[in-house]
């Protein structure tokens, strides 16, 4: 595993082999994220690994996601992802329910307030 990510210059290489060895990594899924997070400059890989493990699983997988969102919301300054993630994630009609979603949790709110600065949520 360190092999195949130790020079990833960007996520890809990482997400990728998460891609590649889902029913094999659970126990080095903390580290793939490590390395993501710490080469991912601009959120983009750190959004597709959170939106494909929530594909898979988004129970399972839930505190990795959590994490994943959370860096992403940080590198994407430019907001050019963390939008795909609000229906992807939390669905088509995440609209009409921000209040309770942004009670429930703090990723929704972190992303829709970056999206949206002027709502009051």
């Amino acid at each position: 595993m360190k092999k195949a990510v130790g020079k990833d210059p960007d996520g890809l290489l990482t997400y990728e082999y998460i891609a590649n060895h889902i029913g094999e990594i659970d126990e080095v899924l903390d580290e793939l994220i490590d390395n993501m997070i710490s080469v991912d400059l601009n959120g983009q890989f750190l959004v597709s690994a959170a939106h494909y493990l929530h594909a898979i699983d988004g129970v399972r997988y839930h505190g990795a996601i959590e994490r994943l969102i959370a860096a992403a919301i940080d590198r994407d300054r430019e907001h050019r992802y963390i939008g795909d993630l609000l229906p992807a994630l939390w669905g088509e009609d995440y609209a009409s329910h921000v209040a309770e979603l942004s009670a429930a949790d703090n990723n929704f709110r972190r992303i829709y307030k970056r999206l949206f600065p002027e709502a009051i949520i």
